[in-house]
């Protein structure tokens, strides 16, 4: 959840810093620090609450040096106070450290460390590590006292190193799959951080670290390290993301750029991987998974967290029809817990991720990976961690997602798994020629479908002046249109606090029905399909009950719109992507009502964009 951002150079390191950490505010925060090397000495500023107040402290007390760490932290111990505040220092002052993460055994490394007569200053975990690595650096090198510090660590950190002793370097290390490392190189300076975002302003070409690795930087260069202390040669990655496209382009709110983005997005997840002479989808970074790899699957388990779960649900609607393979959906933070009998030879696990580096789906991923499971990856973060450990990648291409509920990345996420339903289908024999073109040309419309969805902002925005003072919603949906309902509310939840249930339209006898009142607003996405006449049954008894319809219908059909208090439409598609356009209204609906509650829109209270602690 924290952001990390490192400068070494010949450019003044506070304001790149300072800067790179705004780029990492979608991350979630409560508080933000910075230090600086300069002239042998380190100094820090640390504030409570957003960036702002930390810029402005640096306003009045300004930091020179070209060596600089800065932190953004969500606590997991300690309150939220200053002397929490990352960076933390040793009892010299000649060290500071920042990190993402939690130190698992940290009493029991603390009660050493005060044994041994160290000074604690905060109640963080995070201090034991800056203690431990002074205890080492008294006997060898920085890299090698960080090394020795964190085999003494039990669970997953990050963690980025100052020392006055070592005035030209910045050491950083992984260690399991607290969140990432990246490495990146400019010209005569070098940069480091937890994503990409941060640095992408200076340099678009980086290196991640991998877990138990450590990155000794100097401005000109990097060397990487085992724990072991063995040298590893790292690749550089070229990152084809703009850095402009992290600015919110006069748009009042990353989300709704994002949400106005989706056509485009869409498209980039289609782009270069249709091949309409054959009729056949093309993915690169499925090649092991062709052919016979692709016939012997008996069955895939897909993982996913939040709103990545909703787009797992939806895989198994996709996967299931277009490849005939039974998918069984799992919480990634569930999974590992309930010990699943997986087969080596016969099942596959399927990640879904934004970011790459959520805790849980990477701990779902090494459970799969130690009993022998093959693994595709779909998501968004290049060079991520569930990219790099996936036997198979789908990239979602939709660029920087700032805004903390996702949005484009959902809709991408649904369209990754269509492709890769079709390509499994083709490479098992499943789908022939005729029946890929139809599918095929559905795919290829769909971005034209998104734009007339999108131009419906009007309507929506009035939806939510009638109704942000509501304080429960209720959605339903049914088929593969079921995820959506839960999405629907899970986004009315996440950014304007009011309370919404996303429910199978099926169940609603079994429980819901009993909330429904006149002050009960209920969303019914009842488009044209196999149980279209199911949820007008539905919208029918929710009126009986004088509760306030909402129904996502579509265009042309006047029955739901006779029955319902309030219709959007959607232009007709193929069912297998109408949660594309079914989902974008909710999108819209959610951000005008959190607009109109006055709520902080991308950045939601007690989230955080990647999750990369239990």
């Amino acid at each position: 959840m924290c952001g990390i951002v490192g400068y070494i150079g010949p450019r003044e390191a506070s304001p790149i810093v300072l800067n790179g950490l705004r780029r990492l505010e979608y991350r979630g925060y409560d508080s933000a620090g910075l230090a600086v090397l300069h002239d042998g000495q380190l100094a820090l500023r640390r504030s409570v609450g957003k960036i702002e107040h930390l810029a402005a402290l640096l306003d009045r007390q300004p930091l020179a040096g070209q060596v600089g760490i800065g932190h953004t932290r969500w606590a997991t111990h300690g309150a939220v106070t200053e002397a929490n505040t990352h960076p933390h220092i040793d009892c010299k002052g000649e060290i500071v450290v920042i990190q993402n993460g939690i130190v698992e055994n940290y009493r029991e490394l603390k009660e050493q460390l005060l044994t041994a007569e160290h000074t604690f200053r905060s109640q963080t975990d995070t201090e034991v590590i800056v203690h431990l690595i002074e205890k080492y650096r008294q006997e060898t090198d920085l890299p090698s006292a960080v090394r020795l510090t964190l085999q003494e660590l039990k669970g997953s950190s990050a963690i980025v190193v100052l020392s006055t002793h070592d005035p030209g370097t910045i050491v950083a290390a992984r260690l399991g799959n607290a969140g990432g490392v990246v490495v990146g190189y400019g010209q005569g300076e070098m940069f480091v951080a937890s994503d990409l975002p941060a640095i992408l302003d200076h340099t678009q070409k980086v290196a991640f670290l991998e877990s138990g690795e450590v990155a000794v930087v100097t401005e000109q260069a990097a060397r990487f390290l085992t724990l072991a202390g063995q040298t590893v040669e790292k690749p550089m990655h070229t990152i084809p993301w703009d850095p402009v496209g992290v600015a919110k382009e006069g748009y009042k709110h990353f989300m709704l750029k994002e949400i106005e983005e989706q056509a485009r997005s869409i498209t980039d997840v289609i782009r270069g991987r249709l091949d309409l002479d054959a009729m056949r989808v093309h993915l690169e970074g499925l090649s092991s998974f062709a052919g016979e790899q692709a016939r012997v699957i008996e069955r895939i388990y897909t993982v996913a967290c939040g709103t990545a779960w909703h787009a797992a649900l939806l895989s198994k609607f996709l996967i299931e029809r277009l490849a005939h393979i039974p998918v069984e959906v799992d919480y990634g933070s569930e999974f590992r817990y309930r010990d699943p009998l997986l087969r080596s030879d016969q099942d596959v696990l399927l990640v879904i991720s934004q970011s790459g580096e959520t805790v849980d789906t990477l701990a779902a991923m090494e459970e799969a990976r130690n009993k022998g499971l093959r693994s595709i990856s779909i998501v968004n973060a290049i060079g991520s961690q569930a990219a790099r450990l996936a036997d198979g990648v789908i990239y979602l291409n939709a660029g920087p997602e700032i805004g903390v509920a996702s949005t484009k990345a959902f809709t991408s996420m649904i369209v990754a798994s269509y492709l890769l339903g079709m390509y499994l289908g083709q490479e098992r024999g499943v789908l022939d020629r005729a029946q890929r073109e139809p599918l095929l040309q559905s795919l290829i419309e769909l971005p034209g479908l998104v734009e007339r969805v999108l131009g419906n902002d009007q309507q929506y925005e009035g939806l939510a002046q009638r109704y942000f003072k509501r304080r429960d919603f209720l959605y339903l949906g049914r088929g593969i249109n079921y995820p959506i309902a839960l999405e629907g509310a899970l986004k009315l939840k996440e950014i304007s606090y009011i309370h919404a249930e996303g429910y199978p339209a099926g169940e609603m006898k079994h429980g819901p029905i009993a909330l429904i009142d006149e002050n009960m607003p209920v969303v019914a996405i009842a488009v044209r399909d196999h149980v279209r006449d199911k949820m007008l049954s539905n919208i029918e008894q929710v009126r009986a009950r004088g509760g306030i319809v909402i129904a996502v219908a579509t265009e042309g059909d006047q029955e739901i719109a006779d029955k319902a208090n309030h219709t959007i439409f959607i232009p007709p598609a193929s069912p297998l992507l109408t949660p594309v356009l079914t989902v974008i209204p909710l999108q819209f609906l959610a951000y005008h009502m959190a607009v109109r509650r006055g709520c902080d829109v991308d950045q939601p209270r007690n989230l955080a964009k990647s999750v990369t602690v239990e």
